[in-house]
Order: C-alpha cells, then sequence, then structure tokens
C-alpha cells in the first residue's frame, strides 16, 4: 500500500468519526481509543474505499497500441488520453494507415451539409468508462479531407440502462 497525504486525511478523517461513534457507546478513553484504532482500517476499506471507487471516474491509462486496441475493444477508453495528447499519432494520416492501425470503422459520420452518412467521418466505439451509473459510452470520430485525417473529436453517446 501507498501511503499518501490523501490517505492520511481520509484515515484520519475515518479514525476521528469512528472516535465519536465508539464515544457514544462507552465513556472510558482508553477503550474508546482502542476499540476506534481496531475499526479504522475496517471502516476505511469496507465502507470508505469502496464508495470512493465506485463514484470516482478514475481508471488506468495506457499507450495506443494497434493490437490491443482490435483484440480488446472494450478497453479502448484507456487509450483515449495518449490518442488526444499525441496529435501526430493519427493526423495527417492516409485512410490506408488509419485502417490498418484502427481498423474498418465501426460506423459513418452524418454530414449535415449533404444529409448523409459521410464515409469521411469514421467513428469508432470507445467503450465505457468505469464508475457508478456511467451511462455514457465515448466515442471518437476522424474527419477526412482527401483521405488524409484532418480533425478528431471525442464525443459521447447516452446508452440507456437496461
Amino acid at each position: 500500500m501507498i501511503i499518501t497525504p490523501t490517505f492520511i486525511i481520509l484515515i484520519g478523517i475515518v479514525f476521528i468519526l469512528t472516535w465519536l461513534f465508539v464515544k457514544t457507546i462507552d465513556k472510558r478513553k482508553w477503550l474508546t481509543i482502542l476499540v476506534s484504532l481496531a475499526l479504522t482500517p475496517i471502516a476505511y476499506f469496507y465502507v470508505v474505499y469502496p464508495i470512493l471507487n465506485i463514484f470516482s471516474s478514475y481508471h488506468h491509462e495506457k499507450r495506443f497500441n494497434p493490437e490491443t486496441w482490435q483484440s480488446k475493444p472494450e478497453l479502448r477508453f484507456e487509450m483515449l488520453n495518449h490518442i488526444i495528447t499525441t496529435d501526430s499519432l493519427f493526423t495527417g494520416k492516409p485512410k490506408h494507415d488509419i485502417e490498418l492501425l484502427l481498423g474498418k470503422p465501426e460506423w459513418y459520420g452524418w454530414d449535415d451539409h449533404r444529409k448523409v452518412n459521410s464515409q469521411d467521418l469514421w467513428n469508432y466505439n470507445l467503450g465505457f468508462k468505469p464508475g457508478a451509473f456511467n451511462t455514457m459510452q465515448e466515442c471518437i470520430e476522424l474527419n477526412f479531407e482527401n483521405n488524409i485525417v484532418t480533425t478528431l473529436r471525442t464525443y459521447q453517446l447516452e446508452k440507456p440502462l437496461e
């Protein structure tokens, strides 16, 4: 376990809350402190820590890897930050290179000017970020002009809970 300032602050808060609770049961200070010290790790790891993991949006981040992209599509969202921050990863590449890296587009985007699905707007599903009640599906769209990627856009689609 890594001891960080956040961990120390949270464990301190849990200890104080546990001590205040145990103090209502028994007035002996030595017993209150002893029981609080014993219950603090239990309260932290079985109550506070799971709640933090459920409602926080932290997830692992990975570098873009074409093999992982194609073999594990449910983990594509882990590569999103690397794709966005590395501008030269896709920008300026032809359709053929993008198809080798990402595979065929999962669907084509809608072109408002022509009112039709455009083969110059490639969309890929990135999956769902972990977290409770997350109904937003991450997606990425590559815009091609003259068969070269010019822009990259991320967006979210709402997927209702079933």
